[in-house]
Order: C-alpha cells, then structure tokens, then sequence
C-alpha cells in the first residue's frame, strides 16, 4: 500500500502510529506513558539510539517519530538524514538543550520539544501532526484526482475526432 493509501486507512480510526527513540530509559519510559494516556496514539516502537531508531522507523513506518537530538553515534538529526524519504515520517525532537531548534526546523520537524516534555505541549504536537497528515492526504487526493481526470480527458480526445 502506498504512504497515502496506508495514511488515508489510518485515517479511519484516526490514531496516529509513534515510535520513540531517547538513549535515556527514563526519559523514554516517561513519553511513551504520556503517548499512551493519549487515545488518538499507538506507540508502535521503542529505541534507545540512533541506529536502532533508524531500523525502527524503517520496518514500523510510522506516522511520527519523537527523536531524542542527543544521543550516542547517531544523533536525532542523523537519524533524519539517514533515512530513506520515501520513509521519512513526521519528526518531532525532545531534548533539554535548545540550542538545535533552528537545526531541527530546518529539516522541516513538526515540533521541538523541551525535557522534561509536558504534557499539554506533546499534546500540541500531536495534534500538529495529525494536522500535517490530514493537509498531506488532502494534497495526495486532489494530485490523485486530478491525474485521473487529465488521463480521461486525454482518452476522451483520443477517441473523438476533433469537428472541422
């Protein structure tokens, strides 16, 4: 199925499908129990570095990824530029320094995220997140729609001749 297909299936239920990476197990346990309070998020993964970041967000393909910006060997911002685009979900960094927000909104993140996360603001991610889908879907549709309609009226031309 493709990213707008798997999207617009989701879109059902609404849930959004969120992997967190943080090397620090507290600091993971603490957001993934604020995700799980939230009824409109599925944590489907967990990692505590980078590399396995990376694997996760390629096998889970998820909506949104919550990436620690400091951790060993691979970082959060090396995890962006890492992967794949075609897999690349929606990111969101947490950290308690502030002084890679310009890095992050360059890589276009949803959102920057200050420890200890707060839970109205993850809840403000969240919902910036399912914002972004929606307009992505809607953009993924019309582009869709309007293909299909150049296509018909290209073979609607094709099959008539055209008057004197």
């Amino acid at each position: 199925m493709s990213g707008a297909g798997e999207r617009l299936a989701r879109e059902a239920g609404a849930r959004l499908r969120v992997v967190v990476a943080d090397d620090e197990r507290p600091a993971r346990a603490f957001l993934v129990a604020l995700l799980r309070s939230a009824p409109d998020v599925d944590v489907v993964g967990e990692a505590a570095d980078g590399a396995e970041a990376v694997a996760l967000v390629e096998r889970e393909r998820p909506d949104l990824a919550l990436l620690d910006l400091q951790m060993p060997e691979v970082d959060g911002l090396g995890v962006v530029r890492l992967l794949r685009k075609d897999r690349l979900p929606l990111v969101a960094f947490v950290t308690a320094y502030d002084e890679y927000a310009v890095q992050a909104f360059e890589l276009n993140a949803v959102d920057y995220l200050l420890k200890p996360v707060e839970p109205a603001r993850l809840r403000l991610t969240l919902q910036r997140a399912h914002e972004r889908l929606e307009r992505a879907d809607v953009r993924e549709v019309v582009a869709a729609e309007s293909a299909r309609v150049a296509a018909a009226t290209e073979a609607i031309a094709a099959a008539r001749p055209l008057p004197p």
